[in-house]
């Protein structure tokens, strides 16, 4: 038995209980891993209240990230071995000490990059790399909007794409967040509890607005991350920390010119494992090649995973956080 934190019915961070429970040994295909780090995410909140149905319902354990060493393998695993120091972005039951997970979902950690990192960065990392890689492809001509700039993945996303050469223009909640955000990657960034962001990068674009804005904020940023775009621009929303959007009129597009839309998941552009290859791979290079740091600014025990998750929603959390088992 291992201890774990469970989820017996939805709600908020009090539904998260610490839980002893059977791991098991891995079936063919799997492995079993014992975790070093978890990552923390605002998608583990959305699973614990039940904005997004656990798969296979509950009680589940909570956590779509983590590090840890390979204890065994299953039948039919060649890639990784006991041992291996190993990654992964999915599937949910992170927060446990040890755990099963399909082999074809982990990937090797290279050296140099440690297990804490790599489990603050696998799913808020290949978030950035997708979004600037792949749903739009940022180059040095590219102006864009990042909302929640001082955020896990607005961190990330600031500092690799300035290393591409863009205009990165940010929002943040404090004056304390603008100055870290300024200080990963940022040309531009805008406190959106004193400025009207619209009007502000609309200044800061001299009218022309930006080609793509990435919106993880959700209710409070729309519909004002559209007046930001430039015709034809395109409006990233990828989650929806102040709630979600309910009133999407599709109209909109056309009249604030003709815009495109999107609401892309990581899960959907690392489905395949040439994929998850190429997106980790492209992140860990980017990590190595010291373009990019990830800053741990928060540890929890696994124990304490509510008060993670209080000071997560709180707005209290800046950069990557990480619970220790």
């Amino acid at each position: 038995m291992v201890q774990a934190i469970r989820v017996h019915e939805t709600g908020g961070p009090e539904v998260l209980s610490w839980e002893k429970v059977e791991v098991g040994e891995p079936a063919e295909g799997e492995a079993r891993i014992r975790h070093t780090a978890i990552g923390l995410n605002f998608i583990d909140t959305y699973f614990r209240s039940g904005l997004y149905p656990a798969p296979n319902g509950t009680p589940f354990i909570p956590g779509n990230e983590g590090a840890g060493i390979v204890e065994t393998v299953g039948a039919g695993v060649t890639h990784i071995g006991p041992g291996d120091r190993v990654a992964y972005a999915g599937p949910l039951g992170a927060y446990a000490q040890e755990r099963l997970v399909p082999a074809e979902r982990l990937v090797k950690i290279p050296a140099g990059i440690e297990d804490k990192t790599a489990a603050a960065m696998m799913l808020k990392g290949m978030t950035a790399q997708y979004l600037l890689r792949q749903t739009y492809d940022v180059r040095p001509e590219t102006v864009l909007l990042f909302h929640a700039a001082a955020g896990g993945v607005g961190l990330i996303a600031g500092q690799w794409a300035a290393h591409l050469g863009a205009t990165v223009i940010g929002t943040v909640g404090s004056d304390e967040k603008a100055e870290l955000a300024k200080a990963h990657g940022y040309t531009h960034v805008i406190n959106y509890r004193t400025e009207n962001f619209v009007d502000r990068v609309r200044e800061i674009t001299g009218g022309a607005g930006c080609d793509v804005v990435y919106d993880s904020v959700g209710k409070d940023t729309y519909p004002g991350s559209l007046d930001c775009l430039k015709p034809r621009g395109l409006w990233a929303s990828f989650g929806q920390a102040s709630g979600p959007i309910t009133d999407f009129n599709l109209g909109l597009l056309a009249q604030k010119g003709s815009l495109y839309a999107t609401r892309p998941t990581l899960f959907s552009y690392i489905a395949s494992r040439a994929d998850l290859d190429r997106s980790a791979g492209d992140l860990f290079d980017v990590v190595q090649s010291g373009a990019v740091k990830i800053d741990i600014n928060q540890e929890y025990r696994l124990a304490d995973a509510r008060q993670a998750h209080e000071d997560l929603e709180g707005r209290k959390t800046t950069g990557a956080t990480v619970l220790i088992p």
